[in-house]
């Protein structure tokens, strides 16, 4: 039951890198764990076969974001994508006034999301309302905000670094050499921050840029975003969609964020009928003698069997 990690490309939904692998790999048994908008790239990942199954396991996983928030220019979607709705003069902003905002955002537990979002109400996508000029009445949902650095910031996002490379901590930084990343096109000369982050599943960048830009008085739009990792899977694992067919697969208990324990023959085959044979501290991914997944359990609970 193999994992990919996906560079996905820009301008595809997931839905869309979802129905190409699966022409890729001949097989309609592929989903992915954690929607990238259609502007964002970076990491995808997708599970294939039996591998389906630890997909909520991968979507409740931290994620790790560069992202460039643009001052001075806000939109419908709160990105890119526009219209622009509201406009103002950021030339006077400082690196200052924004590293000072930025410390709030650790302490918040909840954050409205953006209407143009796949949160449904009635059967209905936020997005789908909101194009209609009917935007739901969503309310504040569950975040967190574990890390927030700012690597940059310009008078215009173009001047932003735009290749990173992976450092020896296992953070994306700033590296002419390294892999370079696709930005949708900016959507105008606006003062930008480069921004790192780590975040709760469910977490919207885009509602970042909105409210980050409200709480220094400025307009703002998130303008370009890569996930870089999603729990224990990094961009540097990541495959192209052209490549998908050939790329190796990773296991899945390589892919589950949680620690691994190797059982005994008899362990795995008392875990398959049901019982739990060793003590647990915490969530862990269980192993058979050769390696294969057996289980994901918890103190006193199995969560998932493989048979």
């Amino acid at each position: 039951m193999p994992v990919y990690v996906i560079n996905k490309p820009l301008g595809l939904t997931s839905h869309d890198v979802v129905a190409i692998a699966r022409r890729g790999l001949r097989t309609q048994a592929v989903g992915h764990a954690g929607t990238l908008d259609p502007l964002a790239g970076g990491v995808l990942v997708l599970l294939v076969a039996e591998a389906t199954k630890i997909s909520s396991f991968l979507t409740g996983s931290d994620k790790e974001y560069l992202a460039w928030v643009s001052f001075g220019a806000s939109t419908e979607t709160l990105d890119g994508e526009g219209p622009i709705t509201a406009t103002a003069d950021a030339s006077a902003l400082t690196q200052a006034t924004l590293e000072a905002a930025l410390p709030p955002f650790l302490t918040m537990t909840e954050q409205l999301p953006p209407s143009y979002s796949a949160i449904k109400q009635g059967g209905v996508k936020g997005y789908q309302a909101a194009r209609r000029g009917q935007a739901l009445p969503l309310l504040p949902r569950p975040v967190g905000y574990r890390r927030i650095a700012l690597l940059g910031f310009a008078a215009t996002r173009d001047a932003l670094p735009c290749a990173f490379s992976l450092t020896p901590a296992g953070d994306w930084r700033a590296n002419e050499r390294g892999l370079r990343v696709p930005l949708p096109e900016a959507l105008g000369d606006f003062p930008t921050a480069l921004l790192l982050l780590t975040v709760q599943a469910g977490t919207y960048l885009r509602a970042l840029a909105r409210d980050l830009g409200a709480a220094i008085g400025l307009p703002a739009h998130l303008s370009g975003l890569v996930r870089t990792r999603t729990g224990r899977l990094g961009l540097e694992q990541a495959v192209s969609l052209d490549t998908l067919s050939e790329a190796p697969a990773i296991a899945p208990a390589d892919a589950l964020p949680y620690p691994v324990l190797r059982l005994t023959g008899d362990q795995a085959a008392q875990v398959r009928q049901g019982q739990a044979p060793v003590t647990l501290h915490e969530r862990t991914t269980l192993l058979d003698p050769q390696g294969r997944l057996v289980a994901i359990a918890e103190p006193q609970k199995l969560l998932r069997v493989w048979h």
